[in-house]
């Protein structure tokens, strides 16, 4: 699940400035960066990457909410650093491969012919491009960074599955939810938003 492939076609950059220009990219071009930086085994980069926004996520949750600091050791420094640690070398990678595998399954009762597994990992991977925001103390950011994920989860399985959008959407409405609805809390932050604007 984590094969990194030393020469990949159309593979992604490795490094600082790889992550950066993928980042840049899935968010401006997501339609031309899923064509051409999404390659078959080359997953490595895509685990870095979701890695870096869940870390990303996770820092500014504990910095601008420190009561969601967990409490493990040592105070909340210690603690936070500990949690960090967990998110970046445990958390984010089996969130992201357990996604792909619930992804792979209902790829598999919707559409046809489709890419591989390795693929399914590194579109969601990347769709999370815009929760490296959603740790901010707004809920209308919140919200619209997991809504900008889901389209870009759908835009990315629409294209490197060569599949239509309303295939895509329905095979990617649930992880859509559980990741950026539960994982990177959309849905309470849309609660919050529909309750600040008085419809609920």
């Amino acid at each position: 699940m984590t094969t990194w492939v030393e020469n990949p076609e159309g593979g992604r950059d490795r490094g600082a400035r790889g992550v950066a220009r993928a980042w840049l990219e899935v968010l401006i071009r997501p339609r031309q960066f899923f064509r051409n930086g999404v390659a078959p085994g080359d997953q490595a980069p895509g685990l870095v990457f979701a890695v870096v926004i869940a870390a990303a996520y996770a820092t500014g949750l504990f910095a601008f909410s420190p009561e969601r600091i967990p409490s493990l050791a040592g105070g909340t420094a210690v603690s936070a650093v500990l949690a960090l640690a967990a998110v970046a070398l445990i958390v984010a990678p089996a969130a992201l491969h357990l996604t792909a595998a619930l992804q792979t399954v209902l790829l598999i009762l919707t559409v046809r012919d489709r890419g591989g597994i390795s693929e399914t990992v590194q579109v969601i991977a990347y769709a999370a491009a815009p929760c490296v925001f959603a740790g901010f103390p707004s809920p209308a950011l919140r919200l619209a960074c997991a809504l900008y994920g889901a389209v870009l989860l759908i835009a990315g399985l629409r294209e490197v599955h060569g599949t239509t959008t309303a295939r895509a959407a329905l095979a990617g409405s649930v992880p859509a939810v559980l990741l950026f609805g539960s994982v990177f809390g959309g849905i309470d932050a849309g609660r919050t938003v529909l309750r600040m604007v008085g419809i609920v």
